[in-house]
């Protein structure tokens, strides 16, 4: 079907950071591998045409103010039928007035995936929210304080994600007892002190960690394949809300078994016990280290079903192809002002 402007083919624009935090000494950013890269490979797949725009360095290049304009030039120039941003900071972000302007002025659908609004919306996604045509939440939570601003019909819930083409199982041994992955934020680091104390061989690699050495991303892939037990910490604090990240669905990418903390809505994504297995308080991680340490065959078989679910349901794939399937149905409720499906 033919664009208003007679393109056969839809045009998606993405901004989001190449580098992470603009710096190319600390590598490809997350973005650029977990949105990026699976946008890509969903618009090859779709034959969509996408287009990127990196206001984190051409902010720097040019300062917020020009590089706003220059989105706004951009968006004109390529009448894209979405604009798809991953943003974090009001003093790195285009300008709201700019956003504002290609959601309200433009054909350009506006989109923008709001990270960490189970302790951020307030501080952050509530004032950015309404620049955009629709935002992307992963919090159960924050859909009632969308409708609070105005953005009941607006927002759409999704969730984080695996790149399979990145996290992947790999061919080597599982040497490595149990693993965690991270910076020592907030608790984490007497969570690990509290393991070595009662003798469990964990290793800790990440910024940070007296010792241990940032991983390279390839080698964070291999220590996710080498360990028999890969430890994910849900949140760096024990007296917030734990909140579902990447993690947990990275380390099932890989065929590799997962022990997590608790976090909203889990289990609406894995089985406990079958596909990953979660651990409630100090005591019932060390319990379930040990118990899965001597369980090589139950571990196996956890760990090939995760990744299993995570293959058939839980791919960038899938859920861009949710997210845009249901803003087409707002689309078209919009037109013929029928209420939204949201």
């Amino acid at each position: 079907m033919k664009q208003p402007d007679g393109r056969s083919n839809k045009r998606l624009l993405y901004a989001g950071m190449l580098y992470d935090y603009g710096d190319p000494a600390r590598g490809l950013s997350f973005e650029e591998r977990n949105f990026c890269h699976p946008l890509k490979r969903y618009c090859e797949k779709s034959g969509w045409e996408m287009a990127r725009f990196d206001f984190m360095e051409l902010g720097r290049r040019h300062g917020q103010e020009r590089m706003s304009e220059m989105l706004w030039e951009t968006v004109r120039r390529e009448n894209p039928d979405y604009l798809v941003s991953v943003l974090f900071n009001p003093q790195h972000d285009p300008c709201g007035e700019v956003l504002q302007r290609i959601s309200a002025e433009t054909g350009t659908v506006t989109l923008n995936w709001f990270c960490d609004d189970h302790w951020r919306f307030d501080s952050y996604s509530r004032f950015v929210a309404p620049n955009f045509n629709v935002a992307i939440t992963t919090d159960s939570e924050a859909i009632p304080k969308y409708r609070a601003i105005g953005m009941g019909d607006r927002v759409v819930k999704s969730q984080w994600a695996c790149n399979q083409e990145l996290y992947r199982p790999l061919p080597c041994s599982r040497e490595i007892e149990v693993s965690f992955v991270g910076q020592p934020h907030g608790s984490r680091a007497e969570v690990a002190q509290s393991l070595w104390n009662r003798g469990i061989p964990l290793k800790v690699f990440g910024y940070g960690w007296r010792g241990a050495p940032r991983l390279p991303f390839n080698e964070m892939i291999r220590v996710f394949n080498r360990s028999r037990i890969n430890l994910n910490l849900s949140n760096a604090s024990t007296d917030a809300r734990q909140q579902i990240k990447g993690r947990n669905f990275e380390i099932p990418g890989t065929r590799s078994f997962l022990l997590t903390g608790p976090a909203d809505n889990l289990e609406e994504y894995y089985a406990d016990g079958k596909e990953v297995v979660v651990f409630r308080c100090p005591e019932e991680m060390i319990d379930r280290i040990r118990y899965f340490s001597r369980h090589e065959s139950e571990r196996d078989a956890i760990a090939e079903a995760g990744y299993q679910r995570t293959i058939k349901e839980h791919t960038w794939e899938h859920r861009w192809s949710e997210i845009f399937t249901r803003i087409q149905r707002w689309i078209g409720g919009r037109r013929s002002r029928a209420p939204s499906p949201f």
